[in-house]
């Protein structure tokens, strides 16, 4: 199956981050637009969205902290698509964009459960502090280049 991936520059492909976003953790995992959506939702932000047949199935967008280093996050997969590297693919076209945009250092704020899913794409835990993000437990991960 061919898909899709673009980087959401113009406001409509935004738009698709924002569906996958709702139906992935506002309807799934019950949270609230006001928690999904925050002060990072913003014209600076850069997503990537990836289209099966036009209809938005994954996301993830990052935000930058300082002139070298980022936030990734928010990456969902709409659960009927998971298990086909869709969520690889999402954060892979990120980091190139995100080295293409000059920043050297990536973080992500992991749930728990996708530590392993980080750490095969070559991301390392900051620590091992446990760091409440919303409803969820996370670890601080980043990964260099």
């Amino acid at each position: 199956m061919a898909y899709e991936i673009i980087r959401a520059d113009k406001q409509w492909q935004r738009a698709g981050a924002y569906s996958v976003r709702i139906q992935g953790m506002n309807r799934q995992h019950h949270i609230s637009l006001r928690e999904e959506f925050d002060e990072h939702d913003n014209d600076k932000t850069r997503y990537i969205v990836i289209l099966d047949d036009g209809y938005p199935v994954a996301t993830c967008r990052f935000y930058e902290i300082n002139d070298k280093e980022v936030i990734l996050g928010r990456v969902v997969v709409l659960p009927e698509y998971r298990g086909k590297q869709l969520g690889r693919k999402t954060v892979r076209e990120a980091e190139d964009w995100i080295r293409e945009s000059g920043y050297r250092r990536i973080i992500i704020d992991s749930r728990l459960e996708a530590v392993k899913f980080y750490e095969k794409l070559g991301y390392e835990r900051l620590n091992d502090e446990v760091i409440k993000s919303g409803n969820f437990d996370c670890v601080r991960m980043y990964k260099e280049g």
